[in-house]
C-alpha cells in the first residue's frame, strides 16, 4: 500500500479485499496454497513425498485454520479458489503423493512460514515460503539459495555454474525472444560454485524457450512459475 496526499492507493486488489480463497483466512490458507502450488511448479512436477515443516503461528495453528489441507492441494496443483481443497488429503492418497507435517520451535523472521523438502525418484528439491497476507507469498529460499520470488509474476528460476557469461547468455535469449525482464537477482552459496539466476518476467514463458536456456552452457536447472 501507498500513501499519497489524503488518500491511499492500493497496488492490487489483493491488496483491499484478499484473493477468493477456500478456507477462514487468507494468510493461513490462500497464502499456504500458493506456497504449495509455486513450490510444486519450481520441482516441475508433483512430488512423490514431501515433509512439511511449519514456522511460528503455522504450527500453532495449522489444523484449525486450513493451513494442512491448503498446503497439500496446492502441491496437486489446486488453485486458492479450487473446492477440492478440502479433501486435498484424500486426494493425495489417491494420487500416490505422502505427506508428513513437522511442527518447529525454530524461530524464523516471519511467522507464517513454511519449508517443503519433497522428491521423487529423480531428485529432490527444499522451498521455503512465507504468506505475507492478503493471499500474498514470498519464496525467500530454493535449495538453500535465499531469493525473494513473490509468485506473483511469471518467473524462471536458472540453476548454473558460477562463470562468467552465463547472466548475459541468458538475458540474450530472453531478448531474442522478446521476453522483457521485469525483477532479476543472482544467488550464490560461495564464488565458483554453484549459483542461482530468479528472473520475473512479464509473460509466460513457453517451454521451448526454456529448452533453448537449458542448452546455453554451464546452464544445469532451468524451472519456471507461470502466472
Amino acid at each position: 500500500m501507498k500513501w499519497e496526499g489524503d488518500y491511499m492507493k492500493f497496488t492490487s486488489v489483493f491488496d483491499i479485499i484478499g484473493p477468493v480463497m477456500i478456507g477462514p483466512s487468507s494468510s493461513h490458507t490462500a497464502g499456504a496454497a500458493r506456497i504449495g502450488r509455486v513450490a510444486r511448479d519450481l520441482f516441475g512436477r508433483q512430488p512423490k513425498w514431501v515433509r512439511i515443516h511449519l514456522y511460528g503461528s503455522f504450527a500453532e495453528t495449522y489444523r484449525g485454520h486450513g493451513t494442512d489441507v491448503a498446503i497439500v492441494g496446492g502441491l496437486l496443483d489446486y488453485d486458492t479458489y479450487d473446492e477440492r481443497i478440502k479433501t486435498s488429503f484424500d486426494d493425495a492418497k489417491e494420487a500416490g503423493m505422502q505427506y508428513e507435517f513437522i511442527p518447529e520451535e525454530a524461530h524464523k523472521e516471519h511467522p507464517n512460514t513454511a519449508r517443503l523438502v519433497m522428491g521423487d525418484d529423480s531428485g529432490e528439491m527444499s522451498v521455503e515460503g512465507i504468506s505475507i497476507g492478503g493471499g500474498k507469498i514470498e519464496i525467500s529460499e530454493v535449495n538453500g539459495f535465499k531469493l525473494r520470488l513473490t509468485g506473483g509474476m511469471p518467473a524462471i528460476l536458472v540453476v548454473h555454474n558460477d562463470r562468467a557469461g552465463c547472466i548475459a547468455n541468458v538475458a540474450n535469449c530472453l531478448a531474442m525472444h522478446d521476453v522483457n525482464i521485469g525483477h532479476m537477482e543472482v544467488s550464490r552459496i560461495e564464488r565458483g560454485h554453484t549459483a542461482l539466476m530468479v528472473i520475473e518476467v512479464d509473460q509466460n514463458i513457453d517451454d521451448r524457450i526454456l529448452q533453448q536456456i537449458s542448452f546455453i552452457p554451464h546452464i544445469t536447472k532451468v524451472s519456471k512459475i507461470n502466472n
